[in-house]
């Protein structure tokens, strides 16, 4: 049961990755990878309702299969992190490799815990 759970969440969010990120990458002209940032900040963000959600007893662990493992797990993506922050230094575009890697490092934990601290005040 716990493995449909993973695979019905990621039947949700590996369509919904490539969707939001062809979405956000189509209405930006630059060379920085938007689409994907703004998906594994969206997955850090969800990540953090939910464990908040899960501290208070508000989600149980099957709903911590279903969307934490599934979806956000299918949504977020560290490989194509990995490789367009490669390809930017690669091909010259330094500045907006290293600031990918240091907006991604700051605003995933960053939406994580607001994540947390919004479910914190949903729930407590």
């Amino acid at each position: 049961m716990n493995w449909l759970l993973v695979v019905a969440g990621a039947v949700v969010g590996a369509p919904l990755r490539y969707l939001t990120d062809r979405a956000v990458q189509s209405r930006h002209d630059s060379v920085f990878p938007w689409g994907t940032f703004t998906v594994n900040v969206a997955g850090c963000l969800i990540l953090g309702l939910l464990t908040g959600a899960a501290v208070a007893g508000a989600a149980g662990s099957h709903l911590q299969l279903l969307l934490g493992t599934g979806l956000c797990g299918a949504l977020t993506t560290y490989s194509t992190f990995s490789y367009e922050t490669l390809r930017l230094a690669e091909t010259g575009a330094r500045v907006f490799a290293a600031a990918n890697v240091v907006a991604s490092v700051v605003a995933g934990p960053g939406a994580a815990f607001v994540g947390v601290a919004l479910a914190r005040a949903v729930w407590a």
